[in-house]
């Protein structure tokens, strides 16, 4: 079976959002953790989603979540 395009996906584990946004893994769990949740968290059960559209207009104000990509020199 095929995974799904996460770009079209609604909703995404934080593995998934950290891969398709390319974040920094540190920053982006710490930022689960905070409270309260920020708005683009989703709770089932005991798991933590992300709710993609929301979190990506959290992204354009929030930069900083990216990983630094380093200059192959």
């Amino acid at each position: 079976m095929n995974r799904a395009d996460l770009r079209t996906k609604d909703i995404l584990n934080p593995s998934e959002a950290i891969e398709l946004y390319v974040l920094s893994h540190r920053k982006f769990y710490k930022l689960l953790e905070t409270k309260p949740c920020p708005g683009f968290v989703a709770h089932y059960k005991t798991r933590k989603l992300i709710l993609r559209v929301e979190f990506e207009k959290y992204l354009m104000g929030h930069p900083e979540l990216r990983r630094r990509i380093r200059d192959a020199r």
